[in-house]
């Protein structure tokens, strides 16, 4: 899959080098830097959901940014970006993750970094220059809405039920979508339908970019959720009659699945970075708690048990960089419209959205009534963060589900 980065020279071609390349090494650290002076600091003070988060303050974020030049790491340098390829964003994405805030100060959280990924991959330079170089710039949001209430879109995509139909000029899209990130406020959307077959089919689907303040784009609730570090929060919206022209389709009609993968697979790894900063900062949190509180005589971390739950931790958050890694090195190297990456991606996400939620789980255990308290420690507030990415981008049963006929298909087509 290509980018706008040269960042990939030190792989070589025996395989996957864990070493970056110093400029990479920099911006880590300058990430680090803004996360300590910046995104952590305005992350204390602001104390609501961030699903309202006031737009002065993302503004903020993000000009500090862009002064500390660890802006948009992910976008192509021709759109102001950095232009690191998968594997270069891993650490920087990690660092900016330390806060809640990080993220969004970068101009990297969901949905507008997989959006951004998706436009540079697929749109024309008129679509570029009119969704694509404003989102990338930080000059409005956007969501991408595929997922519907039951019956329809949600773990099975081919399960879609809203529809666009031909018109003189265009299509006319219908339907329900829900729990569609950053909705509220987003300046344009990325709509799936289905303009042929039904609901079931594994083909059919079509993307379309639209504005969303423009008749028939209805955004009907702000659905209250477990997480709040999102901004926009996460919305149901009804399509009636939506009016959109010929201009409007996303790459070409009824390849709207084989577009999907070119963007979920890299933002179900890019939702693992991000979401391995917050363990990283829930075990950081633990060990120093660990390394002061004083129980039964000595320190929590004398204890055996407790020795324990930071040895795993460690063991969690390094396996979890390896397996982001590699699938990372298999996104870079893909061939093909989503490449052959839905295996090791389903995998990684699988294992890092389960032990991301072991390590925060394990840290709010070591912490004890202090993780509890909402005042005194950010635990509570990462703990309720973490739970919902066992959901988000495939629950693991769904991607355990996949891997496994994956590997049985495998052995039918050899003959085993």
């Amino acid at each position: 899959m290509g980018t706008s980065s040269n960042s990939g020279a030190n792989r070589s071609e025996a395989g996957i080098s864990f070493a970056h390349a110093a400029s990479v090494t920099e911006t880590v650290e300058r990430t680090r830097a803004y996360v300590r002076e910046v995104a952590l600091p305005i992350e204390q003070q602001y104390r609501g959901s961030a699903h309202d988060l006031p737009e002065e303050i993302r503004q903020e974020l993000q000009q500090r940014a862009k002064d500390a030049g660890v802006f948009a790491p992910h976008v192509g340098i021709e759109y102001g970006g950095l232009g690191l390829d998968m594997r270069d964003r891993a650490p920087v994405f990690e660092a900016a993750g330390y806060s809640l805030f990080g993220p969004l100060g970068l101009n990297c959280a969901a949905p507008d970094e997989g959006n951004t990924h998706l436009l540079e991959q697929v749109a024309t330079a008129e679509q570029k220059q009119r969704f694509l170089r404003p989102l990338a710039s930080g000059e409005i949001r956007s969501c991408f809405a595929m997922t519907e209430p039951a019956p329809g879109a949600g773990s099975d995509p081919t399960a879609l039920m809203t529809r666009a139909e031909r018109t003189g000029g265009g299509w006319r899209i219908n339907g329900r979508k829900w729990f569609i990130t950053g909705a509220n406020g987003a300046s344009f959307a990325i709509i799936m339908a289905r303009t042929s077959g039904e609901p079931g089919a594994r083909g059919g689907a079509t993307m379309f970019l639209t504005d969303t303040d423009v008749p028939g784009f209805r955004r009907v609730r702000d659905i209250g959720t477990l997480d709040e570090s999102l901004i926009g929060g996460h919305s149901e919206l009804i399509f009636e009659d939506l009016e959109v022209g010929q201009d409007a389709v996303l790459g070409e009609v009824d390849k709207g699945f084989e577009y999907a993968q070119v963007r979920l697979g890299p933002a179900r790894m890019t939702h693992c970075m991000r979401w391995l900063g917050t363990a990283r900062r829930a075990a950081d949190i633990a060990a120093t708690r660990a390394a002061s509180r004083k129980a039964f005589g000595s320190r929590l971390g004398d204890l055996g048990m407790i020795q324990q739950l930071i040895a795993d931790n460690e063991i969690d958050i390094e396996t979890s960089r390896a397996i982001i890694l590699k699938a990372c090195f298999e996104l870079d190297t893909a061939t093909g419209v989503g490449g052959d990456t839905a295996q090791i991606t389903s995998i990684a996400k699988t294992f890092v959205a389960e032990a991301v939620n072991r390590v925060v789980d394990r840290s709010f255990q070591v912490c004890g009534s202090l993780a509890v308290s909402v005042d005194d420690a950010p635990l509570a507030r990462l703990y309720r963060e973490a739970r919902p990415f066992r959901i988000y981008d495939g629950p693991s049963e769904t991607h355990r589900w996949a891997i496994a006929r994956r590997v049985l298909r495998s052995i039918e087509k050899d003959g085993r």
